[in-house]
């Protein structure tokens, strides 16, 4: 991924012929909005499926993991691939392309009968909702330059988060409401009114792309979008996944194979002319990778706890699939509150470093959590992790806005959700490991202890992370 720019690149203009008046209305917003949902929308709703799911399919629920990780190592290869595929041929070609993807896929998971066909359901939405976010973060900053703005109002970044969070917010409660009405389907058949809405306003709402395709020679694609680049990567995340996925298991094959594909995509990207992943880049600009690196974390972190927390409710305490979801809503809603609160401050330094903080404090607070806790305790801890996620995402944004490379914020921004996809892989792996003999209080309570040690390193990272404040002072003024 190339973060630097190659000025003698085909820039689009795409989608930013600005209106007279408000070039951010909610014309415009509105599909970027619908668009960057669909990824929270199948990652909330299926953590209250995946019990219903290995009951119909008759598997332990430990084998439905690999719906979650799945999707999210299609989403961490793909949002970076989309990207630059949006700065090539243009973010609303790529944008629509995404919806339909999703649309095609929630009538595929509506008529599957086999773990397999809901796994190639999920790689499928993996694909298509990677499109929503780079692609809308691409029209953001040209529709902003367009305008003749230094930086689109905080509150459009802002929204992104938002309409995440507040889907992550009501999901696990929809989902389990859907769920224990209609079945485990739900999950995939929602996908079919929500893309088909979210395809109608882009095809309203967005301008066309006014430079045609012209791909050119395949070779001459193939060094554009650095396909070997793209290879390389997905190649070293997929061994990684597999290592990640066989745990406890040590599978030292599957990590070798990882380190040593890494090790060939760093010598390629630095030789490459238009690196997909800009090694260089990413070593000279600590505050871009740190924040990546930041990002990731803490996604871990909450969705550990949205995906154990979950299934420990389910079978440990016995709570169906819409009861969990009542459960884990008051942290959705105050992930949806604080990305809100966040999305009006001006500086990223204490926001944060309170997430930092919170995240710590509800690690430690999971350790006392066991099957007599009272349920008001209960979402009481879940609900820290939601005061977390919300203020993170969007400061983390932001920090990424401010610090890549405006002509390829779109690869730039692809790449931060890759890092947050790599995380999601982990806490699928961890919530599999934690619960691979039965979900009971010592699964959660080594969760926990893993939350601990994710929170302690989010603190180490953002304390002594200088940039922060110096780029606050400098907004500031």
């Amino acid at each position: 991924m190339s973060l630097a720019g190659d000025a003698n690149a085909p820039r689009q203009t795409a989608g930013i012929s600005a209106p007279a008046g408000n070039p951010f209305g909610p014309r415009f917003v509105a599909p970027l909005y619908l668009g960057a949902s669909l990824n929270p929308v199948n990652s909330s709703i299926i953590a209250t499926a995946l019990v219903a799911i290995a009951a119909a399919l008759h598997i332990p629920v430990g084998d439905t993991a690999i719906l979650i990780s799945c999707l999210y190592l299609t989403s961490a290869l793909a949002q970076p691939a989309a990207g630059r595929l949006a700065e090539e041929f243009g973010p609303r070609r790529v944008f629509i392309t995404g919806i339909v993807l999703v649309l095609v896929a929630g009538i595929v998971g509506s008529l599957a009968h086999s773990l397999a066909a809901l796994i190639v359901t999920r790689v499928l939405i993996g694909a298509g909702t990677s499109a929503g976010y780079p692609s809308a973060m691409l029209l953001i900053r040209r529709r902003a330059q367009h305008a003749g703005h230094e930086a689109p109002p905080r509150r459009v970044l802002g929204g992104l988060a938002i309409t995440g969070a507040a889907t992550v917010a009501v999901g696990p409660a929809i989902g389990g409401l859907l769920v224990g009405w209609f079945g485990w389907r739900t999950a995939f058949w929602i996908n079919i009114p929500v893309a088909t809405v979210a395809l109608v306003s882009a095809l309203v709402g967005l301008a066309p792309d006014p430079a045609p395709v012209r791909p050119g020679p395949r070779r001459t694609l193939a060094s554009r979008i650095d396909l070997l680049g793209m290879l390389g990567f997905g190649g070293s995340l997929t061994a990684l996944m597999v290592f990640l996925s066989a745990l406890p298991r040590l599978n030292w094959p599957a990590l070798a194979a990882a380190l040593v594909l890494a090790a060939i995509l760093i010598c390629w990207e630095l030789r490459a002319g238009r690196p997909f992943l800009d090694v260089r880049l990413l070593a000279s600009n600590g505050a871009l990778t740190r924040t990546y690196a930041r990002n990731g974390l803490t996604l871990m972190g909450t969705y550990v706890i949205l995906y154990g927390l979950t299934q420990w409710l389910e079978v440990a305490r016995g709570l169906s699939a819409y009861q969990a979801g009542l459960a884990l809503l008051p942290m959705g809603v105050l992930t949806a509150v604080t990305a809100r609160v966040a999305s009006q401050q001006t500086g990223v330094r204490l926001p944060l470093i309170a997430c930092a903080v919170l995240l710590l404090v509800g690690a430690v607070a999971v350790l006392f959590v066991g099957s007599g806790t009272p349920m008001a305790a209960v979402i009481t801890v879940s609900a820290l992790f939601g005061l977390t996620s919300g203020a993170g995402t969007v400061a983390n944004q932001t920090v990424l806005y401010r610090e890549a490379p405006a002509e390829t914020v779109g690869t730039a921004s692809g790449l931060l959700r890759t890092f947050g996809y790599v995380g999601s892989i982990a806490s699928a792996a961890i919530t599999g490991t934690a619960f691979h003999s039965g979900v009971d209080d010592s699964g959660l309570h080594l969760i926990a202890w893993v939350l601990v040690v994710i929170a302690a390193l989010v603190l180490v990272v953002t304390v002594f992370d200088r940039r922060l404040s110096k780029a606050d002072r400098r907004h500031a003024n």
